[in-house]
């Protein structure tokens, strides 16, 4: 169900949620593994971009970006085709384990600013480690230098 917040112009909401890009930061990047299962066709555009406050940490095969002061992790924002949006939220929560209020999910779909490649600062969907994933890994896990997934050594 898609509807329209206040006047034409006004934000699109969608199941009642914001439409906004998604910040990939781990194996839905562009030339990662999940991005052609679940992006490749369905997106309109995809950007370089950072996230700040967030420390991006080794998880089992994949990274977790764990909010915390002064860190900074390197990523893509991606912009769904319109036709698209709400199979791949739907996609996306399912792929990282979120469901909202389930305390045994693995991630959680947040808004957060993020900055463009050229300089410009947006709103963004990004899945953030969720509070037991998050205290687990700040009490034994190893941050991924520099906060760019690319660049990890496995």
């Amino acid at each position: 169900m898609v509807a329209a917040d206040g006047p034409a112009g006004g934000s699109t909401r969608e199941a009642g949620h914001v439409r906004l890009p998604f910040f990939v930061y781990g194996t839905l990047r562009p030339g990662e593994r999940n991005h052609d299962l679940f992006l490749r066709g369905r997106t309109r555009s995809e950007e370089p971009g950072l996230l700040s406050g967030a420390v991006l940490y080794h998880g089992p095969g994949y990274p977790y970006a764990v909010e915390a002061d002064g860190g900074t992790v390197s990523g893509d924002i991606v912009t769904a085709l319109p036709g698209e949006y709400g199979a791949l939220l739907v996609a996306l929560d399912r792929l990282e384990d979120c469901v909202p209020g389930d305390p045994r999910s693995l991630y959680e779909r947040v808004v957060r600013e993020v900055t463009a490649g050229d300089g410009r600062t947006l709103r963004a969907w990004v899945y953030v480690a969720a509070p037991a994933v998050a205290a687990r890994l700040r009490a034994h896990g190893s941050p991924v230098e520099g906060g760019d997934w690319r660049t990890r050594r496995d």
